[in-house]
């Protein structure tokens, strides 16, 4: 119970990864990434939890717009998810993952992976 306390939003992402997981258990594996994105963005509806889908947001440089970046989903306003369908975390899409909390000052991302074994999920913090 002390570590749940510490971790940063740690009831929102319980709730989130126990949505995940139940889309999996019920979608099973091999999947393209944007049906098991709908299958969580119905979830989410279903269970009146607060999010946006395919958000766009700007990186900047010195009040410039530089690019476009598309998070997965913004969930409760303030975690993004980032969803793979992939075997192994790769240090690419960490630091994509990270580059979307940088644009957004966000504090929690979750990189979700869905391979034949199941699950597998990294908590991305954003120390700035």
């Amino acid at each position: 119970m002390e570590t749940k306390r510490k971790l940063i939003y740690a009831d929102e992402c319980y709730k989130i990864i126990g949505i995940i997981f139940g889309v999996f258990n019920e979608v099973g594996y091999g999947y393209k990434e944007n049906y098991y994105q709908r299958a969580i963005a119905k979830t989410f509806e279903k269970n009146n939890i607060q999010f946006k889908e395919q958000l766009r947001a700007k990186v900047r440089f010195k009040n410039e717009d530089l690019g476009i970046l598309i998070l997965d989903f913004l969930v409760f306003g303030k975690i993004v998810i980032e969803l793979k369908q992939k075997r192994y975390f790769s240090q690419r899409d960490i630091n994509q993952l990270y580059s979307y909390l940088k644009a957004t000052n966000l504090k929690l991302g979750l990189l979700v992976y869905f391979t034949k074994d199941g699950i597998r999920y990294k908590r991305i913090v954003n120390l700035k």
